[in-house]
């Protein structure tokens, strides 16, 4: 027997096993993308083999860092603008081997 619903949180669903993010090749790389956001710039960070609060606490330090925003987005930092320079300085002091990716 399984509770449908409950009047202290609304509708109970089971909750589904999220599958692993795949393991990176130890490189953290750095892209710029501007596709599907009306020409604003932002930088992708992918390839950190961190959990998911580890993730944000690094995201908030980079934000901190360039003075600018971001998110955590599957695994992936988004930051906004152009620091591609700034956030290799920093994450190569941090002690991760990092890559400008793309253009």
């Amino acid at each position: 027997m399984t509770l449908v619903y409950s009047t202290e949180v609304g509708r109970i669903k089971p909750e589904e096993p999220q599958a692993p993010r795949p393991k990176g090749d130890g490189i953290v790389r750095i892209q710029r993308q501007t596709k599907g956001r009306k020409g604003k710039g932002v930088c992708i960070i992918t390839g950190l083999d961190l959990e998911d609060t580890a993730l944000k606490l690094l995201a908030a330090e980079l934000k901190k860092h360039c003075g600018c925003g971001g998110s955590v987005k599957d695994g992936h930092i988004e930051i906004q603008g152009d620091d591609r320079d700034k956030i290799k300085v920093f994450l190569e002091k941090k002690g991760h081997t990092v890559k400008l990716a793309g253009g």
